[in-house]
């Protein structure tokens, strides 16, 4: 599996540290970056390029996921949900790691490096992998509900309001 990395300058030791751990667990890591340290630099671009790619991959049938680090987290996620086709969750503890896969068929977690110690993001990030979409019917209409609407902005049999 190909696994797409990237962070902000808040995350760069903490996503160096879990991709050694990721390529020993056998995983063929893409770094989007940043290269180096940079107090100002900005997270949308690297964030993006990784979602960039596990949707690629994905439309190449390439198995994949992505990892996004920030400080918090949230902006990553922001910056990840919004290339077509990604479903990034915002993951903190055990249970949103793993619901993410389970419910929601995430292709991209976002971990905040500032809020937790390294041992537990690698543990997030196993759990994540580790655990497969179950495919049940509530889950794959739901899914299927939020990718018609990143399409076309409707959902079917459903009022959708508009700005």
């Amino acid at each position: 599996m190909r696994l797409h990395v990237a962070t902000d300058h808040a995350g760069l030791e903490f996503s160096q540290q879990l991709q050694q751990h990721l390529r020993d667990r056998g995983f063929e890591v893409i770094d989007h970056g940043p290269a180096e340290y940079d107090a100002l630099d900005d997270y949308p671009s690297f964030c993006i390029n990784a979602a960039l790619g596990v949707a690629r991959d994905e439309r190449d049938g390439v198995p994949a996921l992505g990892v996004v680090f920030g400080g918090s987290g949230n902006g990553e996620q922001m910056a990840a949900n919004k290339v077509e086709g990604i479903r990034a969750a915002l993951v903190w503890n055990d249970s949103t790691a793993e619901l993410a896969r389970e419910h929601n068929n995430a292709n991209v977690i976002s971990i905040g490096a500032r809020q937790h110690p390294v041992e537990d993001a690698i543990r997030f990030i196993d759990l994540f992998i580790d655990t497969p979409f179950s495919g049940d019917e509530r889950h794959v209409r739901r899914i299927n509900q939020l990718g018609e609407y990143e399409r076309t902005g409707a959902i079917a049999g459903k009022q959708v309001d508009q700005l």
